[in-house]
Parts: structure tokens; C-alpha cells; sequence
């Protein structure tokens, strides 16, 4: 019927576990709280000391050394206000707890009664250690003798022994120094004490727990897989406590487990982007190790990819590249019809250079990536535009009785348009003509003829001209013989007059007076009169 609590009054932890302080309390039975909290303090039972709140029975902030480490596992509306401390306990959580109950208003009390916990320090590989082994000295007749048994083969080993009172009661105290080592796991250490003139013996012993920092004794697994292939990677491990093993492939984790000695990594079928490092990590409190191993997915090649313009002009420079992705690195090779005109061994992208483009250059090529596990290729059209060039079959020739029949032939790219000119006429015959016809021998070359009925003077000229965007090419035709036949009435082409081929570029132009051929070697002339009336211009000589 008062303020009181019973707990413990000291509890001991093993480090990396947990402790449990049960505990009770009551109040007053005068007081008639509508609901009953409490929480625990670390080091103080007074909240102005602003001591380290613990734990709390309704949510509240707790300090972060004990975030997820502490619960107050009783109900305190039932008077219960045990507490459950880790895992894991560290030694930082040592110290004296108080427990506080709030029963709403000015009700708050906090309990002076606490418990202390002890954690003691852990015993880890290449630090420091420290046993004490305690005997009371009451009888100054038979002071104690200790030894130490067990501890001969430990490294850097010293001993000390001294003698405690505390309130009239003695006490000898044998204190052991050493640095264990990870093989002094589970190594008994004892202390053996023996009294003068005496056959009593007595001993104490412990096993050594030593902890150590983990250590990843083997990663295994192929370093290179087919697509498509299944791969096991597996990782094995060691260390106090056991660790927690992780793989990782660059930062991106893939599977982990604690406490396990082996982790295997399962990859049911494989694609060039599971190609990398992939890491197996071993950690516990006391470390972290890890060891990696290279994977390197092999794959045919990839369809080829282009970079660079398939149009050009001609005389200038042609620069293109192919690339295809592949493991091992592929064989490119780009070839026109059966000849290779550039190869790359186990280079990612092939180079394809012309210093000067010209229209024979244009065309299909092909590109071909291959290596041990297979193939791809990709065809492409090299582009190599040029101003119309008049071909050597652009002449005039008889065609039958009253007839004549004119060609002009061109090649270009793009395909040029072609007319004939009659500058005595100042007349341009193009298609749509009814005389003109218009045919593609092939792509960019066109023939073009045009029909002339009657005498055809020896001074009238008929030239032939091409043009597309790159420039303009003209000359005058020649005939085989120098009998022509009439286009319309009766007239003729005399010598004085003159039949001129020109052509022109961007770069320049040529020009040359063409000459009439008879295969008979005739030397008359037809004339040609009023042959506007045959081109659809009546009247005009």
C-alpha cells in the first residue's frame, strides 16, 4: 500500500545476448488511476538529470543506443514493469535502470530501487584479455596459494596477485593477462588454489569464448557463362559471432543471410547484364570481409550499328563506322559484293574511310560481326551524288526517210532532268513533248529522244543538255552521216551554222562545237524550214 518496486538488484549479460529484469511495483490504494504507464531511465530515476529514457510502455521517443534494443515487456497496468534489454548487449548498456510509474496528473513516482547490469567484455581475437580469479582470505594461518592452469601456450601472457579487504573480509585476487587469438577458442583456462600444511585443493575453470572478426574463406563460381546458362556462385565463411553474408553485384544486393557458414547464389539463366563483380560480404560486430569474382557473359553479336552519313558528294570524304556489341569482342568486316574493303579483329566498331567519294563508290555494302558464338550482319547503301556527266551515245542519226532521230543520255545523282535545245529557234524541247520520250536505262541515267521530220540544214544545231542540283552539263550532238532528214517542210542545216556542247559545275564548265559524220561520206545537206510548224509553233523558220 506505497510506493514501492522489487527487481534484481544486479543482473549480468552476455555480450551480443540479452538479459530480462523482471520487475514489480505498487502505489498507494488510495490512488484510483484511470490507466497506469511507466518507463525506464538509464543512470538517474530523475527526469530534470534528463537521464536516457530506456524504454516506454505507451510510443514515445527512446535514445538511439536503445532503439529496437529495449522493451517494457510487463503491463504496468497490472504492476508489471519488467524489462527486456537486446539483442544484442553491448557494453554500452551496462549500468544502473530505474523504473518511473505515471498515473496521470502529479502521480508520477519514480522508484529508487534498481537493478545494475553487467555486460561483460567480450574476449576477441588480438585485443587485450583479463581473468581474476577471487578467494577469500580468512584464515591468516592458511593464506591461499594460486595458480594458473591451462595458460603456458597463450601469447604475451602476465600474471599479478594481490590482496583486497573490504568491510574486515579478505580477499586474494590473481589477475591474468593475455592477448588470445582466434585458435584459443574454447581453451580451458583454470585457477587452482591449494592452502599450506593443508591437502585441500580447489579450482575454478572457464572456456575461452573468443570472438573474432569474420572472414570469407572461399568464393567459387565459372568466370565465364553462355547466355542463357545457368550459374551457381557460391560464397563460405567464418567467424564470432557468426556472421551475416551479402552478395552483391556492384551496389545492388542480391541475397543475404545470417548467421549461415555458406551462402549460395543462384542465377537460373543469364543475360550480358548480369556480367560484373559480384561480391560476397561477411560481417559481424567485429569486422568486415569480402571477396569478389569477375563473371563475363559470352554472347554472339549483336545486330551492327551505323554511325556516320550514307550520303556524300563526290570528292569529298567518306568516314563511317560499324559497331556490334558481343563477348568476346567480334570480327567486323565490311565488304562490297565478295571484296572486303575494311576489317577489324576484336575491336568493337570497324572504320570505313574513302578520302575522295566517286560514283563508282556508290552501292551496296555489307557489315558482319561474328565470333565463336555466332553472327549478325547488316546491309547499307553508300549515296554519292554527282552533277549530270552526258553519256557517249547522246548523237543524232538518220531514222528513215524524212526522219531523224536524236538521243540524250545523262547520268547524275540525283537523276537529272534532260531537254534538247534548238537555238536558232530559241526553242527548249522537254517532256511532254509529243516528240520527246523519256526512258531510265538504270538508277540516275536517263535517254531521252527526240523525232525531227524533214531537212535538217547543216547550220542548225540540236543540243543536249542535263541538269540537276549540283550542276548543269551540255554539248552539241553529232550525226553519222550529213544527210538529214526534214522536220516539217522542206528546208536544211547549213554549214555556217554550229552544234555546241557545254557542260558546267559547281567548279567550272566546258564547251566544244560538235562535228557532223556520213558513214557514206557524202557531203550534201538537207535543209530544214519551218520547223516550228513540226514543234508546235507554226510560222517559225
Amino acid at each position: 500500500a506505497s510506493w514501492a518496486a522489487w527487481m534484481p538488484p544486479s543482473i549480468s549479460g552476455l555480450s551480443g545476448s540479452c538479459a530480462s529484469i523482471p520487475c514489480r511495483f505498487s502505489f498507494p490504494e488510495e490512488l484510483r488511476p484511470g490507466s497506469v504507464q511507466g518507463l525506464w531511465y538509464l543512470g538517474s530515476p530523475y527526469p530534470r538529470h534528463y537521464p536516457p529514457v530506456v524504454a516506454r510502455s505507451r510510443p514515445g521517443a527512446v535514445h538511439e543506443s536503445f532503439a529496437g534494443r529495449a522493451r517494457l515487456v510487463g503491463d504496468p497496468a497490472l504492476r508489471d514493469c519488467s524489462l527486456e534489454l537486446g539483442p544484442p548487449l553491448s557494453a554500452e548498456l551496462a549500468g544502473r535502470y530505474y523504473f518511473r510509474a505515471d498515473l496521470g496528473g502529479y502521480n508520477q513516482y519514480s522508484f529508487s530501487e534498481h537493478a545494475v547490469l553487467q555486460v561483460p567484455p567480450e574476449v576477441v581475437a588480438g585485443a587485450p584479455a583479463e581473468l581474476r580469479c577471487r578467494v577469500p582470505d580468512s584464515c591468516p594461518r592458511q593464506r591461499p596459494r594460486l595458480r594458473w592452469e591451462g595458460a603456458q601456450e597463450l601469447p604475451e601472457v602476465s600474471e599479478r596477485e594481490w590482496r583486497e579487504d573490504a568491510a574486515g573480509a579478505g580477499a586474494v585476487v590473481a589477475r591474468l593477462r593475455f592477448r588470445p587469438r582466434r585458435q584459443d577458442g574454447g581453451r580451458r583456462l583454470g585457477c587452482q588454489v591449494t592452502l599450506p600444511n593443508s591437502s585441500l585443493a580447489f579450482s575454478a575453470g572457464v572456456a575461452l569464448d573468443v570472438q573474432y572478426e569474420p572472414q570469407v574463406l572461399e568464393v567459387s563460381g565459372p568466370a565465364e557463362a553462355l547466355e542463357g546458362s545457368e550459374v551457381h556462385l557460391g560464397c563460405s565463411a567464418e567467424g564470432r559471432p557468426a556472421p551475416l553474408l551479402t552478395w552483391f553485384r556492384g551496389p545492388q544486393v542480391l541475397r543475404e543471410e545470417p548467421g549461415a557458414p555458406a551462402l549460395p547464389l543462384h542465377l537460373p539463366q543469364v543475360s550480358p547484364e548480369d556480367s560484373g563483380t559480384y561480391t560476397c560480404v561477411a560481417e559481424n560486430r567485429h569486422g568486415r570481409h569480402n571477396r569478389s569474382l569477375e563473371l563475363q557473359v559470352a554472347y554472339a553479336p549483336r545486330p551492327p550499328v551505323l554511325n556516320g552519313s550514307l550520303w556524300v558528294l563526290a570528292g569529298e570524304q567518306v568516314r563511317l563506322t560499324c559497331a556490334a556489341l558481343s563477348h568476346p569482342a567480334p570480327i567486323l568486316t565490311v565488304t562490297r559484293g565478295r571484296r572486303p574493303v575494311a576489317t577489324a579483329v576484336y575491336e568493337p566498331q570497324v572504320r570505313l574511310e574513302l578520302a575522295a567519294a566517286a560514283p563508282e563508290d556508290a552501292g551496296e555494302y555489307l557489315c558482319r560481326a561474328e565470333n565463336q558464338h555466332g553472327h549478325s550482319s547488316l546491309a547499307f547503301n553508300l549515296t554519292v551524288e554527282y552533277p549530270p556527266v552526258l553519256l557517249p551515245e547522246s548523237r543524232c542519226a538518220p531514222a528513215g526517210e524524212g526522219l531523224a532521230r536524236c538521243v540524250c543520255a545523262a547520268a547524275a545523282v540525283p537523276a537529272p532532268s534532260v531537254a534538247f535545245e534548238l537555238p536558232w529557234l530559241n526553242v527548249t524541247v522537254a517532256e511532254g513533248h509529243r516528240d520527246f520520250a523519256l526512258t531510265w536505262s538504270s538508277p540516275g541515267a536517263v535517254r531521252a529522244a527526240l523525232t525531227l521530220r524533214g531537212g535538217l540544214e547543216p547550220r542548225l544545231a540540236v543540243l543536249c543538255a542535263a541538269r540537276n542540283g549540283h550542276g548543269a552539263a551540255r554539248m552539241q550532238l553529232n550525226t553519222p552521216g550529213h544527210t538529214w532528214a526534214h522536220l516539217g517542210t522542206p528546208g536544211g542545216l547549213e554549214p555556217r551554222l554550229a552544234v555546241l556542247c557545254a557542260a558546267r559545275n559547281g567548279h567550272g564548265a566546258a564547251r566544244m562545237q560538235l562535228r557532223f559524220h556520213h558513214p557514206g561520206g557524202a557531203h550534201t545537206w538537207a535543209h530544214l524550214r519551218e520547223i516550228g510548224t513540226h514543234l508546235g509553233t507554226p510560222g517559225h523558220t
